[in-house]
């Protein structure tokens, strides 16, 4: 077993790394199925780093959240040369003569490698940057991550970060397959490769074809010198290091290697959206240090978004779960940042009149940051003689119903709401999605089935389903079934605020609903609000509060609200045990970026200790705590105010009894990190 393993990850290698591979696909596939046979029979002597956890298993697993030894980064951005030029210049003034290490930006996900005596460990996502999931059973099936490091020399225990991405051939044969079986195809291979690394089952993952870059080594006490000496022992040790990257020592270089990338880009396999210039020496990347969010001793350098010409062949109308309907451009099939588009996002009415698109236009479209392509411009000099200035249409392209448009809206909508398939779909859809109410086993296909077949009508229909009727569907069964029923049975202990948010009340997002839900307390006291009322709660406006009202007028809805009140679901805010009554009455702003914690962790410890967040600062805020990078526009507002500012290290200290903030001036401003914290994360990866 030991001797087949070495064998496969040897072949693994010569295929996946060095793209020179010994032996046939066929050859490779018996070895290993002669180690899958002995592993079969010798369980207790397999490896968890076996070649055979690259096949995948079928079993779901949950991905448990996993703290980073080092807080994963994110980067600063550049756009233009002179935005660029300054970064560099502001390098050479603090720390002298220097070089960079140029590299290519990958458009994927990043990655956290841990390895162990030479052995992979675990794989976390990014996260937060401080807390990630831990995916390893879905990485060990990519075959560039290597399972067992080779060589010598590398530290007993290191992480190496880098880019899970999905190459532009298993993109198009992904997306080929779920068209063929009626899935909503990807809508780029970023979005694919997040995806693919979250399912839960790593036999899905194996079959995609995800592919895995590495960049940058974290460790304690590493025993390199400069950043390309760790990249170079990292290539000797199996790791998939990229070749495009090289040593600049001037601006000029940098500048060329750009260029030159901006349009050879176009011929690589998978995708990029930028280049990555990284000080090389690692002495002078911790005098550099960090801030909170990113390195100072890199930059990406982001390519502006790629164009192309393309006709345009027709538009269709989609309606969404608020009825809001959206116009979708059909293209002549057009290559644009490394995929077929045939689709883009024309907006709405006002963006089809203001560049005047017409039927058969030769449109520009740009992809940027956008998931879906939009249409930015007309060719005018090639538009046909004959073309007419494009109709807009009147009535719902799902239900008939003349659609409306609310004052200051820029959509149309369809009003019919109760009987409008898509606004069906959709309001069940975001009532089960992860962020509201998280009910497993009800996807867009399964919610779409059960509608078809009169089990579900509104959400809380979800409630009363039938474990028999369920598994006699298509494609359920008895342990589909079941699932879904445990599901439903788990949401029943889901938060008021969360389930504030999955009722779909227009303009209540996820942060809306839990001010609400801390204004009001119960559902009862929200239901009954007057819109005077809701419009004095937090964060909350003339244009929620009537939507509110709105909501909680129709007989409907009351009725949904009472069925889901049977059912058990969570009416009230849970009651939280208090830390202390530090802040009792005190109404705070938590601003900027912090060291130790996420503005979210402030916002907890405020509630926590008997405060109330606010958003705005305003002169009923008793304090403001203020991270790196507090806007300047809510400094000067909150000293013109004569409001006090306390560090994170004040805040600190006064929730937690100490009372020498009493004595901290007004306005004080906030530390910058010290030298500890930023020697702390020179290790730290992005």
């Amino acid at each position: 077993m030991r001797e087949l393993e070495q064998s496969l990850d040897y072949h693994n290698r010569r295929y996946y790394i060095d793209n020179n591979p010994e032996i046939s696909d066929i050859e490779f596939d018996r070895l290993l199925a002669e180690l899958q046979s002995l592993e079969a029979l010798y369980p207790d002597q397999a490896d968890k780093n076996s070649p055979t956890k690259r096949v995948g298993s079928d079993l779901t697993t949950e991905f448990q959240s996993v703290e980073h030894r080092f807080a994963m980064m994110s980067l600063a951005n550049t756009y233009s040369s002179e935005e660029l030029g300054e970064w560099i210049d502001r390098i050479i003034r603090e720390v002298g003569e220097v070089e960079f290490v140029v590299e290519l930006k990958f458009d994927g996900t990043a990655i956290s490698l841990t390895y162990e005596d030479g052995a992979l460990a675990r794989a976390v996502t990014r996260g937060d940057g401080r807390r990630g999931d831990d995916v390893t059973n879905n990485v060990r099936t990519i075959g560039s991550v290597p399972l067992k490091l080779q060589g010598e020399g590398y530290p007993s225990l290191f992480e190496i970060r880098g880019e899970i991405i999905m190459p532009y051939a298993s993109f198009d044969r992904l997306n080929t397959e779920r068209e063929a079986s009626g899935e909503t195809p990807f809508a780029n291979p970023r979005n694919a490769a997040a995806g693919t690394l979250k399912q839960q089952s790593s036999q899905v993952v194996a079959h995609r074809g995800l592919d895995c870059t590495l960049y940058q080594l974290a460790g304690d006490n590493l025993p390199y010198k400069t950043h390309w000496e760790s990249l170079e022992q990292a290539r000797s040790w199996g790791f998939k290091i990229s070749q495009h990257t090289t040593i600049c020592r001037s601006r000029e270089e940098i500048e060329a290697f750009i260029a030159h990338w901006d349009e050879a880009r176009k011929s690589l396999p998978y995708a990029t959206d930028g280049i990555v210039i990284k000080v090389n020496n690692y002495s002078q990347q911790r005098s550099l240090g960090s801030t909170a969010k990113s390195p100072r001793w890199a930059v990406a350098y982001k390519f502006q978004a790629e164009k192309a010409l393309t006709k345009l062949l027709s538009v269709d109308f989609q309606v969404g779960r608020t009825g809001a309907v959206t116009p979708v451009a059909n293209l002549d099939p057009v290559q644009l940042a490394g995929t077929v588009v045939k689709r883009a996002s024309i907006h709405n009415a006002d963006q089809i009149a203001a560049h005047d698109i017409r039927l058969g236009d030769m449109v520009y479209v740009e992809k940027g940051g956008e998931i879906i392509p939009k249409i930015t411009g007309v060719e005018l000099s090639l538009r046909q003689s004959d073309a007419q200035p494009f109709e807009y249409i009147t009535h719902c392209p799902e239900c008939g119903s003349e659609l409306i448009r609310y004052e200051g809206e820029a959509k149309h909508f369809c009003p019919n709401s109760d009987n409008c398939k898509p606004q069906i779909i959709g309001r069940l859809e975001h009532f089960v999605k992860r962020k509201a109410m998280d009910i497993e086993g009800l996807g867009g296909e399964t919610i779409e089935l059960l509608w078809e077949n009169g089990m579900l009508g509104d959400i809380s229909d979800i409630y009363h389903l039938d474990a028999l009727r369920l598994s006699a569907l298509p494609r359920l069964g008895e342990k589909s079934a079941k699932n879904i029923l445990e599901g439903v049975e788990r949401s029943k202990s889901v938060s008021f605020e969360r389930l504030l948010f999955a009722l779909g009340i227009r303009y209540v997002g996820e942060t809306t609903a839990k001010y609400l839900a801390t204004h009001f307390g119960t559902m009862d006291a929200l239901a009954n609000a007057t819109t005077e009322a809701l419009a004095e709660a937090e964060e909350v406006g003339q244009k929620i509060a009537v939507s509110i009202t709105e909501y909680f007028a129709n007989d409907k809805n009351r009725y949904i609200i009472e069925r889901l009140r049977e059912a058990g679901l969570q009416f009230k805010v849970e009651e939280k045990h208090l830390l202390s009554s530090a802040l009792t009455g005190k109404n705070v702003v938590i601003s900027g970026k912090f060291e130790g914690r996420s503005r979210d962790d402030m916002k907890a410890l405020v509630e926590r200790h008997g405060g109330k967040n606010i958003a705005a600062v305003s002169s009923n805020v008793d304090f403001i705590v203020a991270g790196e990078n507090m806007g300047p526009a809510k400094r000067q507002k909150a000293e013109k105010l004569g409001i006090t500012i306390l560090s994170e290290a004040e805040f600190m200290a006064l929730i937690e009894g100490d009372n020498s903030t009493e004595q901290t001036p007004h306005n004080a401003p906030t530390p910058s990190p010290t030298r500890q914290t930023e020697e702390a994360v020179q290790g730290s990866l992005f």
